[in-house]
């Protein structure tokens, strides 16, 4: 058994969502892997989305998310904002998505929390 709360694995596994427990050093992270992105928005359909997990985590908000692939708006070729800046994690530069959360709530967000604010920061970003 890996180091993600049972709700958090629960909730993923019932939206057929593939993921991945990563640990790269003393860093805890969740791979989402072929993650669908809106369609028509980015230069690609899909990417794995890395999520880093504090220490103290759940009751400690992640805060960013990652990407890999590199992704670009369709309509113009460029970075989404706050996302072009690399960050290593498993040898790997992924895309950091600086997107802060100030409004968690302790016993009651969970990675579904961040899910959603994900789906939100990519339908903007485009």
């Amino acid at each position: 058994m890996g180091f993600l709360p049972t709700d958090d694995c629960n909730y993923l596994t019932s939206k057929g969502i593939s993921f991945e427990e990563v640990e790269d050093r003393s860093q805890k992270g969740i791979i989402l892997r072929e993650y669908s992105l809106p369609a028509g928005s980015f230069d690609v359909s899909t990417v794995d989305i890395l999520i880093m997990l504090p220490a103290g985590y759940p009751d400690v908000p992640p805060d960013m998310f990652h990407t890999i692939p590199w992704i670009k708006l369709a309509t113009d070729g460029r970075y989404p904002r706050a996302a072009d800046q690399p960050v290593v994690f498993v040898d790997q530069n992924w895309q950091r998505w600086s997107r802060h959360n100030q409004e968690w709530r302790i016993g009651v967000d969970g990675i579904w929390t961040m899910l959603k604010r994900i789906e939100y920061a990519l339908l903007v970003a485009a």
